[in-house]
């Protein structure tokens, strides 16, 4: 089920946005065959690795021949193959772009990495960390006078790469359906990274967006636009942006007849404000302040914990969280009313799914000479 039912995607394994992408791509109803070293032998636990979820599990040993063998019959099979080792790697494991294409000429071959194929950076070793900060994207992120502030991996891994990941499978898939052609797509975390930041470009250009951190309005440099601590300790979040919400904000919190908080874009008056407005903040626990603002045009939320967050009424009536064989995880997103994601199964061990995947492909028979050569897991 799902909108991506019928697309087969040949994944071989890496971490963090591979997974990501490939998962993207299950939820969606397509077919993932996750391509997986073999273990020295079957862990007892169950697999709980959630970016792993929905998809069969193959382990393959990637320096025998007849393992390369068994992934370019995949291949032959496959709409994508998705891979994210360094440029060249690939190659010279004999799996490249030209031999797999030359079995599947279709074959939409998708390769991530955080600096792309080439460039004077392309075989360093790299992280989030390092492909949103050559990006700029990292240099928007944290409060004035401060350090820029990582936020995790969302911006880099996820963001900037596993989300353009997914986005440009599905795109070279749809081309290659009406061309009958398939082509190479690069995915790279800085490009992408620095692709989410074009509204901040857009604002630079126009001469909206200051080059010193934390003193514009989406980053935490407006008093309407930020996170404030409250008496307990918790946190809330205020956007109050447009003339009208902001309004709001200052009838909710007592603030309207004070002639400080009428010039809502004076920019010198910021700061003072933002500390006027953390003041009132701190006069009522988290809870109180989400009875006065909840379901009003403030543009307010509680900062919630993980935990917290599943336990939300909207979250809840939406099932924006879902629990999958007792691990609780982000339910498929986004939605289709009529031809819905799901996830397609909890993630399992390397190697799990081999003998069966080589079945669907015609290579039922092999399966014992492959696994005694060591070839499979």
């Amino acid at each position: 089920m799902g909108p991506l039912e019928g697309i087969t995607v040949i994944e071989l394994a890496g971490i963090g946005p591979g997974p990501f992408a490939a998962g993207l791509m299950s939820d969606m109803g397509a077919h993932v065959i996750r391509v997986e070293r073999p273990l020295s032998s079957t862990p007892e636990t169950p697999a709980i690795d959630t970016l792993n979820r929905g998809r069969s599990s193959i382990a393959v040993d990637l320096k025998h021949p007849d393992g390369i063998g068994v992934v370019l019959d995949l291949v032959s099979t496959a709409d994508v193959l998705l891979e994210g080792f360094r440029p060249g790697v690939t190659e010279r494991l004999g799996l490249g772009p030209e031999v797999c294409m030359d079995r599947n000429p279709a074959l939409v071959y998708t390769r991530m990495t955080g600096w792309g194929q080439d460039g004077p950076y392309a075989q360093s070793a790299g992280h989030d960390i390092n492909y949103i900060a050559l990006s700029g994207a990292l240099s928007l992120l944290g409060r004035e006078g401060d350090a820029p502030v990582p936020p995790v991996n969302l911006v880099g891994d996820f963001g900037g790469g596993a989300l353009y990941c997914a986005f440009g499978m599905v795109c070279g898939v749809l081309e290659a359906r009406s061309s009958g052609q398939g082509q190479v797509i690069d995915v790279s975390m800085v490009d992408g990274s620095a692709s989410l930041t074009n509204m901040m470009w857009t604002m630079k250009a126009m001469g909206f967006w200051s080059a010193e951190r934390g003193t514009n309005m989406l980053d935490t440099g407006a008093h309407f636009y930020e996170v404030y601590e409250c008496a307990d300790g918790l946190h809330v979040s205020i956007g109050s942006i447009e003339p009208q919400f902001y309004a709001e904000l200052l009838r909710v919190t007592g603030l309207t007849d004070d002639p400080g908080f009428q010039a809502q874009m004076d920019r010198p008056q910021w700061s003072h404000l933002k500390t006027r407005l953390a003041d009132v903040m701190r006069t009522k626990t988290r809870s109180q302040w989400c009875d006065l603002m909840e379901h009003t045009d403030i543009c307010f939320a509680p900062v919630l914990s993980m935990d917290e967050a599943t336990m939300h009424p909207h979250n809840q009536a939406r099932g924006t969280f879902t629990t999958v064989d007792g691990v609780t995880q982000p339910a498929p997103a986004p939605r289709f009313s009529r031809t819905p994601g799901a996830i397609q199964g909890p993630p399992v061990h390397a190697g799990a799914d081999t003998d069966a995947v080589l079945t669907s492909i015609g290579r039922g028979e092999d399966i014992a000479a492959l696994r005694a050569s060591g070839a499979i897991g």
